[in-house]
């Protein structure tokens, strides 16, 4: 009987030890990611890139959706801290107000890294931001409207002004028409919440107020195609041009059709997969930058042959 329950320990223990060296192997971490807005399409690539880019070191990663509500994803990050993760990244809808959350993951030894949109509170560390060169983007942009209006003229941008990475792209669309092509000037800079409805109301407010308007540049394409709509609506189609961010599959569609002039593209599976290899270059001790940029080409008709 002794040597029955020596056998039966044994086993227990090889196979223990055999499920620790798999977990160790293949990294066996859990990545909590809370995501602003899981709907857009520009997030579910992300999510797209974060989890095949997992899936090289073994993590399992935990997507959440914080539909645009800060107390939502504070509460999401304080599930994160009681699931004891390996690692939180964030793409925070209210950048001054995640602040707090990330000091409570800070407290518990967590490591933050933040995607696409930083954190703009002097609250809390981030190890690294990895996003696109949103100034550089907005400077994409920025020729782009200097290409679709070469006669200069009066145009608006759709804003969202609380956003940090559309904070860099205005004032890289800002720098752009100033040095590319400085009699396009800007009569309106109106926030569109980044949102399609709103951005269309917002669009007709505009064209009514500037009925010389030349073109528009909706810092996502959610606010673009929203523009695109109201400019239809009011018959000024090939007369407004409207300018995007992003290179959505339905923005490509618009700028085929030329309903839209174009649009800066990113690359959020990219943004995805630097994330997570940060995360790991971070696990294994070595020093990961404060910032980690990824550049943004352009997109127009040509591009859609």
């Amino acid at each position: 009987m002794k040597r029955l329950a020596l056998l039966a320990c044994a086993l227990v223990i090889a196979t223990g030890c055999s499920k620790n060296a798999d977990t160790t192997a293949s990294g066996g971490k859990t990545i909590g990611v809370s995501i602003q807005n899981r709907e857009a399409q520009f997030y579910q690539d992300m999510e797209s890139g974060m989890k095949a880019e997992a899936q090289k070191y073994g993590y399992t990663v935990n997507v959440v959706d914080a539909s645009r509500d800060n107390s939502k994803q504070q509460s999401q990050v304080e599930d994160f801290i009681s699931q004891k993760v390996a690692a939180i990244v964030l793409t925070p809808y209210d950048s001054q107000a995640i602040g707090s959350a990330i000091v409570e993951a800070n407290k518990a030894g967590i490591p933050v890294f933040t995607a696409d949109i930083a954190n703009a509170s002097s609250q809390g560390v981030v190890v690294s931001h990895i996003a696109s060169d949103n100034v550089q983007g907005g400077g994409q942009a920025g020729k782009l409207m200097c290409a679709a209006v070469p006669g200069g003229g009066p145009v608006a941008i759709l804003d969202e002004p609380e956003v940090t990475s559309v904070q860099d792209r205005v004032k890289g669309f800002k720098a752009a028409l100033a040095a590319e092509c400085p009699k396009v000037t800007i009569a309106a800079d109106i926030d569109g919440g980044g949102e399609r409805a709103k951005a269309s109301s917002a669009t007709e407010d505009i064209l009514q107020s500037h009925k010389d308007l030349k073109g528009i540049f909706g810092i996502n394409d959610d606010s673009a195609l929203g523009a695109s709509t109201a400019v239809q609506a009011a018959g000024l189609s090939g007369k407004v041009a409207v300018i995007g961010y992003d290179a959505t599959p339905e923005a490509r569609a618009a700028i085929a059709a030329g309903t839209m002039y174009g649009d800066a593209i990113q690359h959020p599976d990219q943004i995805g997969a630097k994330t997570i290899d940060a995360i790991a270059d971070s696990f294994a001790g070595k020093t990961v930058p404060k910032k980690i940029a990824v550049p943004v080409g352009t997109f127009t008709k040509a591009d859609a042959k």
